[in-house]
């Protein structure tokens, strides 16, 4: 005997696999999108079924994009001369949110995490040493998480980047070994930036 209808079922099952959400969330999601306004859950459905018509990867930072370039990459006020190499994009909408740094970004797409079968092929390492190398560049900040695999994909960029004249940064250590630049409050986010080191 079914207890909900399949529509249910099916909505529950689809939210689960969302990061973060368990069962128990996703049942709720669904029950409150049920009892609400039918236009909400359209809303909802339209903005998600969008996503992967408009948005796409910038092809000069890797970034999100609803265009060939992103919008920090197409702006005349950012300093082009200096990289934060960040893991995701939702690092560069963590840093952004400081209101701190002018600089332009480099999205890798991860770090390197041979548990997880990530080498640096896998990784926009290759096309960063091509900006650098293309010249124009002064500094390249290493902004990947304080994490055991973001320290090594650090030092992986560092070596890669070795023979270059370019100046390369860390983040200060404002941030907490292990934690994400994602969950990072503005301040300490902030102040990580400010301080930055040669690396």
């Amino acid at each position: 005997m079914r207890i909900v209808p399949r529509a249910v079922e099916n909505a529950i099952e689809a939210l689960s696999k969302l990061p973060g959400v368990g069962p128990r969330t996703a049942e709720r999601l669904t029950f409150h999108l049920l009892k609400s306004d039918p236009a909400k859950a359209v809303a909802i459905s339209e903005a998600l079924s969008n996503l992967h018509a408009n948005v796409r990867t910038c092809l000069t930072c890797y970034n999100f994009s609803e265009g060939e370039t992103c919008g920090i990459c197409e702006s005349r006020d950012r300093q082009k001369s200096i990289i934060a190499v960040v893991e995701e994009p939702f690092d560069v909408v963590a840093i952004e949110k400081t209101g701190l740094y002018q600089g332009v970004y480099h999205v890798l797409g991860g770090v390197i995490s041979p548990m997880d079968g990530v080498g640096p092929d896998r990784l926009q390492i290759a096309s960063l040493v091509k900006r650098v190398e293309d010249g124009g560049i002064e500094e390249v900040i290493l902004a990947t998480n304080p994490s055991l695999e973001g320290e090594s994909t650090a030092m992986y960029i560092r070596q890669r980047l070795a023979s270059s004249s370019v100046k390369l940064t860390r983040l200060a250590r404002g941030l907490p070994v292990g934690g994400d630049l994602e969950y990072a409050d503005q301040v300490t986010l902030g102040r990580a930036l400010q301080g930055r080191q040669s690396f």
